[in-house]
């Protein structure tokens, strides 16, 4: 018997995934339980119709990501911090704190864990930072820090 799994099964398959079961264990165990149903024409024609509207949202928010990269590669944040003397920061610039700029001055909402910061900046001066925004599209943003 053909049934599409309605959630991931160890051993069986994964979720929207249409396999071949023995009609005992389909009756008897994945109906019931609710981890499956059977796969006939309206079922899969729903399927089908779930599985273009995931692809339609995924180019939609691919769309989305080049817009966003456009947008930032095109800007040079300036973060002003205390420093010592010999361009020294006290503390550091972190991705939290770049992500919180580039927030309040260009309106660009960027999660700080898509932001690559191989470590926190402690020197005054310029520097490119790749942002990841998924799907493979990354960003570069150029951060000028400056000392107070």
């Amino acid at each position: 018997m053909q049934v599409i799994l309605l959630q991931d099964i160890k051993n069986v398959g994964k979720k929207d995934e249409i396999i071949s079961a023995n009609d005992g264990y389909a009756r008897n165990y994945l109906f019931p339980k609710k981890l499956a149903i059977e796969a006939n024409k309206d079922n899969l024609l729903k399927l089908e119709a779930k599985h273009k509207s995931i692809e339609h949202q995924k180019a939609l928010n691919i769309e989305e990501a080049k817009k966003i990269a456009e947008k930032i590669n095109q800007i040079t944040l300036d973060v002003t911090v205390k420093a010592g003397e010999n361009g020294r920061i006290f503390g550091g610039v972190t991705s939290k704190e770049i992500a919180e700029s580039l927030e309040k001055e260009h309106k660009i909402s960027i999660d700080k864990k898509k932001i690559e910061l191989k470590e926190t900046v402690k020197t005054l001066g310029g520097f490119s930072v790749d942002i990841k925004l998924g799907d493979g599209i990354t960003a570069k943003l150029v951060v000028n820090v400056k000392g107070e």
